[in-house]
């Protein structure tokens, strides 16, 4: 789970158990009759902390409700709340704020909570179809690649030590071997052996260079990714085997529902009143796309 920062804060200092001058835990009983009339739990210097928040900051912090917390760990995170707000009051009056990058980080994490926010409330009566699932699945199948490879890679850090590997291997070496001493790449361990993958796993000059080369085949000159220079061998090749619809099913709807808040947030963008005008950006990466990546050291 990744906490805010400022229940990181309240973690550190619950776990460090200061409880000096804590305020006194509040029965059941009193908790919910506040709740009921709506008045705080507590106030900090006026600020007041309503029951609802202290539940929902004990959940991200406990890990479980304020409902099930003994009298003792009630009274500390009371206790942590109530010094966050104290902290966070005498920074603001000390003018924290007024620094760009805090604003920013500030601004960022309103921007962040509103966005999702955004998103369940857009996406909460938007459940896909069967039909729309179906639909989508027609659609990955036709652009899931029918084959799968399998190969192994030696990577390095520069041309000129590739060009070396490439030498080596048109000597007779062992690509295994040679891939165990040489390469940057965690797939050493294995001779570079990278499994079984289909073509989209990969990034795109790793796969263009894999598809050039037939079976027991190494590329003739070194491919430069974001990662380095890689030497590839292809070792094998067979049919894909795509998943049933319902073993899909579960990756489709968030596909589906993915697309239609893009296409909300499309409409969104279109309306609004920007100055000066956006330049128009590349159209955004398929899934397929989106989840490549090559081997990484």
């Amino acid at each position: 789970m990744k906490l805010t920062p400022l229940i990181v804060v309240a973690a550190a200092l619950t776990l460090a158990g200061c409880k000096q001058g804590g305020a006194p835990a509040a029965t059941d009983a009193t908790a919910t009759t506040a709740a009921t009339v709506a008045q705080p739990l507590l106030t900090v210097n006026g600020t007041a902390v309503s029951q609802d928040f202290f539940n929902f900051y004990v959940k991200n912090v406990a890990g479980k409700p304020a409902a099930e917390l003994t009298a003792e760990e009630r009274n500390r995170a009371l206790d942590s709340l109530a010094r966050i707000y104290a902290l966070t009051q005498a920074a603001e009056k000390d003018g924290v704020l007024k620094d760009a990058e805090n604003a920013s980080r500030m601004e960022l994490s309103r921007l962040s909570v509103l966005q999702a926010a955004a998103a369940q409330h857009f996406l909460k009566d938007k459940t896909p179809s069967e039909q729309e699932l179906r639909a989508e699945y027609e659609t990955q199948i036709a652009d899931t690649p029918q084959q799968e490879f399998r190969a192994r890679h030696i990577l390095v850090q520069s041309p000129a030590l590739a060009e070396r590997v490439i030498t080596q291997l048109k000597g007779g070496a062992d690509f295994g071997k040679l891939a165990k001493s040489l390469s940057i790449d965690g797939s050493k361990e294995n001779g570079g052996d990278l499994g079984w993958f289909s073509p989209n796993a990969m990034v795109k000059p790793f796969s263009d260079a894999l598809m050039q080369l037939k079976k027991g085949q190494y590329t003739q000159t070194p491919v430069q990714t974001q990662f380095g220079f890689h030497v590839i061998k292809l070792d094998d090749i067979r049919e894909a085997s795509p998943p049933s619809f319902d073993q899909a099913k579960e990756q489709l709807a968030q596909i589906v529902q993915r697309k239609k808040l893009q296409k909300y947030s499309d409409e969104l963008l279109a309306a609004a009143k920007i100055d000066p005008p956006l330049t128009a950006a590349a159209p955004a990466a398929t899934d397929a796309a989106t989840a490549t990546e090559a081997p990484k050291p």
